[in-house]
Formats: C-alpha cells, sequence, structure tokens
C-alpha cells in the first residue's frame, strides 16, 4: 500500500468553529419554492429556524408536448431566487444551499435552467436524485422528532413525487422515490371540476400501481414484531392536518408538529373534496392559496400510501427536505460528531455498496483510489488547485472506474460511465455524479471530447477542467497497479517548472521485481497527462526500501 497517502479520502478540511452560524436552505419543489432560514450553535450541536419563505412557482407545470420548463416559470423561479437572496442577506446568512428535485431533474431543459440560475444569481443549486431527496428528508425529519429507535415510516408528497422511508434513529433501511406527486396527477390525470366519478377512480387506481412496489420494499425491511409509526411532511399533510384541526379543534394548533389524524378521517376528506369544485374547496377554511387545485391529488396519494401501508393514523412533522439540507450541511462541516455521525460516511459507504453491485475488485480500486490521491495531494498546489470536494469525486471515479466489466470487458470504461450515471449514489448531486461517472469514462482509450455527448452533459467550464484533469491523474493511478498484484509500494513526484519535467519515482514492493509491465503501462498512457499538464513525465524505479525525498 501507499505510506504517503495517511490521509483520509473523505477527511473534512475543518475550520475554527464560530458561535452561531447562520445559514440557508432552499428546496426547489415542483410546486412551490421554499426557503428556511437557520441559526447554527455548534456547540450543542442544533439549530433552531429564524425564517422562513414560500412561492408557489409551480416548476411543475412544464410544456406538455417537450416536457421542458416553461420560460414563464423559470423567469417566475428566478425572480423568486433572487428575492429569497435578498431576505438571507437581511438575515447576515453566512451560505445559501439550494436543490431542485424532479420538476427540474425530468426536465429536458433543467440543467439549463440551474445554469441559468447561477449564471444570473451566483446561486449554486444541486440537482438531486429521489434517493438522494429521501435521505435528506430523514435527515430533516430526524433533526425535528425523537425516533426512540423505534421503526418510523416517512412519507412526504411533493408536487412531482412522493419519499416513503423507513427508518429507526439510525440509518435509514429503506429510501424509495414514486413519480406521484399532487401536482403531477393533477395536471395529468384531471380534467373535470368537479371530478366525475371515472377519472376519479382511474387516479385512485394510478396511484395505488404506482406506489405498490415502494410500500412492498419498505415492508420487506420491516422486522417482525415491528409496529412502526407513520410520520408525514410538507405541503399536502400540512394541509390536510389544518383544515382537519381546525374543524375538529374550532383552531389551528401554534404548531403541526405532532398533529394526529386517522384513516378514517382522512377517507372522509377524500370523499368530501371529491365532491367540491376549485372554488368550493378555495372557500375551505384554511386552505392555503392555490393549494385547493392540487390537495384531492395529494389526499388520494396519501389515502393509497396509508391503506398499503396498512397503518391506522399519521403523525405530522414540521422538518423536511429543506431542514435535511441543513443537518446533511451540518454533517460535511463536521458539526455533528454524535447520533448521526454514520451519516458522515454515507459518500463512502454508498460508492463501496455499487462497487460490490458491479463485483469490483476491491482490493485493485482500493490501491488504485491510493494511488490517485497519492498523485492528487504531490501535484495540489503545482499542476492542480482542486481541493477536498474534488479529490473525493476521483477517490469515488477511481474505486468504481471498473464497474463496467460487470457487462462487458469491451469499451468497459463506457459501460462504467452508463452504470454510474444511473446509480443511486447517495450523499452525491447529480452534478457530483455526472463527474464521477465522467472521471471513470475517461481512466483509459480516448481523452475528453466536446463531442462525446457525456462530456457535453458538463455544463459547467470549471465541471469538465475537473475532469480533465483527474482522469488524467487517474489514468496513471491505473497504470500502476496493471497487473492488479499490488507490485508498486508508493510513489513519489519531482517537478522541475523550468524544464516542464514531472518524474514519478516508484518503489517497488519486492526488491527484485523490474515493474516492466507497469512502466510500460505508464509510458503508454502517459500522453493524456503530458497534453493536459504541459509536462513531460518521466518514471524511474527506486531500488532502495527507503525513500528518498527531494
Amino acid at each position: 500500500m501507499l505510506d504517503l497517502v495517511s490521509v483520509d479520502c473523505l477527511s473534512v478540511n475543518t475550520q475554527p468553529v464560530k458561535q452561531h452560524r447562520i445559514i440557508a436552505a432552499i428546496d426547489m419543489g415542483t410546486n412551490s419554492l421554499h426557503m428556511v432560514i437557520v441559526r447554527i450553535d455548534p456547540t450543542l450541536p442544533a439549530f433552531s429556524i429564524i425564517g422562513k419563505e414560500k412561492e408557489t412557482v409551480r416548476l411543475g407545470d412544464r410544456d406538455i408536448a417537450t416536457g421542458e420548463l416553461k420560460s414563464e416559470v423559470m423567469n417566475r423561479a428566478i425572480a423568486t431566487l433572487k428575492r429569497f437572496q435578498e431576505v438571507a442577506k437581511t438575515a447576515n446568512v453566512e451560505t445559501i444551499i439550494a436543490v431542485a428535485t424532479s420538476a427540474v431533474r425530468e426536465s429536458p431543459n433543467g440543467k439549463d435552467f440551474l445554469h441559468r440560475v447561477e449564471t444570473e444569481l451566483g446561486l449554486s443549486v444541486d440537482l438531486i436524485s429521489g434517493q438522494e431527496e429521501a435521505r435528506r428528508i430523514y435527515l430533516g425529519v430526524l433533526s425535528g422528532m425523537e425516533f426512540h429507535n423505534q421503526p418510523h415510516i416517512i412519507i412526504d408528497i411533493g408536487g412531482g413525487s412522493t419519499e416513503i422511508i423507513l427508518g429507526d434513529s439510525h440509518e435509514p433501511r429503506t429510501l424509495t422515490s414514486t413519480k406521484v406527486g399532487a401536482v403531477r396527477l393533477t395536471t395529468e390525470l384531471i380534467s373535470t371540476d368537479p371530478i366525475i366519478d371515472v377519472e376519479f377512480q382511474y387516479l385512485q387506481a394510478y396511484t395505488r400501481g404506482m406506489l405498490e412496489r415502494s410500500v412492498e420494499e419498505v415492508l420487506a425491511n420491516l422486522k417482525f414484531g415491528e409496529f412502526p409509526r407513520l410520520i408525514g411532511t410538507s405541503g399536502t399533510i400540512e394541509t390536510i392536518a389544518m383544515i382537519h384541526a381546525r374543524e375538529k379543534l374550532g383552531s389551528v394548533p401554534s404548531t403541526l408538529n405532532g398533529y394526529q389524524f386517522t384513516v378514517s378521517d382522512l377517507e372522509d376528506w377524500v370523499n368530501r373534496l371529491r365532491k367540491m369544485t376549485n372554488a368550493e374547496r378555495a372557500a375551505i377554511p384554511g386552505m392555503p392559496e392555490k393549494r385547493s387545485e392540487v390537495i384531492l391529488s395529494g389526499a388520494v396519494v396519501l389515502l393509497e400510501a396509508m391503506q398499503l401501508l396498512g397503518v391506522e393514523s399519521i403523525t405530522t412533522c414540521g422538518r423536511a427536505l429543506r431542514e435535511g439540507v441543513i443537518v446533511d450541511w451540518m454533517l460535511s462541516h463536521g458539526l455533528i460528531e454524535d447520533r448521526l455521525r454514520f451519516q458522515g460516511s454515507v459518500r463512502e459507504r454508498s460508492v463501496i455498496k455499487q462497487a460490490s453491485k458491479y463485483q469490483v475488485n476491491l482490493a485493485h480500486s482500493d490501491r488504485v483510489a491510493a494511488f490517485a490521491l497519492s498523485l492528487f495531494d504531490q501535484t495540489q498546489g503545482v499542476l492542480h488547485h482542486w481541493g477536498t470536494n474534488e479529490r473525493q469525486l476521483l477517490w469515488a471515479a477511481a474505486i468504481l472506474h471498473n464497474c463496467g466489466h460487470h457487462i462487458s470487458h469491451s469499451s468497459h470504461h463506457k459501460h462504467s460511465y452508463y452504470l454510474i450515471r444511473n446509480s443511486e449514489l447517495l450523499g452525491y448531486n447529480e452534478t457530483e455524479i455526472e463527474i464521477i461517472a465522467n472521471l471513470a469514462r475517461y481512466h483509459r482509450k480516448s481523452a475528453p471530447k466536446k463531442k462525446h455527448e457525456n462530456y457535453r452533459n458538463l455544463l459547467s467550464k470549471q465541471h469538465r477542467q475537473i475532469v480533465s484533469q483527474l482522469s488524467a491523474l487517474l489514468r496513471l493511478a491505473v497504470a500502476l497497479d496493471r497487473r492488479q498484484i499490488g507490485a508498486i509500494a508508493r510513489i513519489e513526484c519531482e517537478y522541475y517548472q523550468e524544464l516542464q519535467q514531472f518524474n514519478l519515482l516508484i518503489y517497488p514492493t519486492k526488491p527484485d521485481d523490474d515493474c516492466a509491465l507497469e512502466l510500460w503501462s505508464l509510458d503508454y498512457k502517459k500522453g493524456v497527462f503530458e497534453a493536459e499538464f504541459d509536462v513531460k513525465l518521466g518514471a524511474h524505479l527506486e531500488k532502495s526500501a527507503i525513500p528518498h525525498y527531494f
């Protein structure tokens, strides 16, 4: 193994902890854009919500023919985000973390829209997968509700998707995301007002059919004798709780967190809502603006899910995705070290899980990753200026670079791209997954080219540069374990700037091994590295058992 690689590949560059840091999280949902502003006390660690903003933008109202986000909707979203930024500035927010979910994820022009947001507002938005959305919802609920190590099922009904999660204070056992949501179902399946019987019956049947697989996955992970409590989050469930409480109690409680209603209560409300026109639903006391248009579809999703799960009641939780985004940020910045510490390694565990799934030779991949990180560390500030996050992406790509062998040896680097791109790598946003997939794609054969569709998928020049430079390092790392037997123990780098000369000093594991195949492979693969960094690469076998430092 590489003695020179002593830094954990997932370590965090920590800064001195400040008191009461203020950050904001934005959730760009299918129905609404939400922002929460929190004050973090790192000494507990905990956070308190000091401000909330919401705007019903309807990103899910996409072009029927193309599925693309409409220009007027994008303009409305950008105006809302700009207002959110101004509010955050007045609250002295240190940083804004923003995520986009199903509506942007499924739109052909979704990435172009996020690129426009970054260009016009300077706001970087993470596009996250359905499973990653579920994971962060779990973190958000766990931050606001004590599970007492008992199993809980969480359901979050959004505008475009529904997440159902099984967890128990520790690692979530099941993370599912299904393409049924209040806005999506209303747009696609309801054309009458009030809804006619045939449409309503189809709405019920379609929703049940879509949810069955997720529910089966959740129930399959329950242990014998476990009877989990159902927790509900987000707009649909909060609205049902609100109108139920107003009618039953005469007023809405100061907080809906912990409020309960039964499946019978929900059945009653569904039957009432289906008979009303949109105008009549809008007149219900406590009905939020524009929620009346989609509340029936959302209520049907909840009812079908509760019936499939076989639960009698649901408890509401006021925290969900945006609070989970805050918790995830705290984890990644080393501010949480107690009951949620397992989440800090979610990226590493997710990558290893995918490697096992595709029967990757982990011993070989570990050596390639160690060489890649050693090259990264020794060339940082000399040939490149990438940081901790890019280092993590290189590690993930090194572990998974050969997963394409699971499909075929021929063009396996292209298969690796496809498998990684379509894997659920938790802890990473869609852009990071795209970078990892591209790094693996270019560990051999052709260098990155703009004519390649996968390379063009990287909209940012910076992201393309990450792939170009780090894939060049990965190529050398793969060459250094050419026989996949750990022939090379460690490497050292020398760089002579005035000569544009870069030397690799190679220390064999066995003194009598000439490492001829590794040296040949380095010579064969060095062209991309030399062209990318404008250097000449030389490789020298060192017979001394003790590294010679320069």
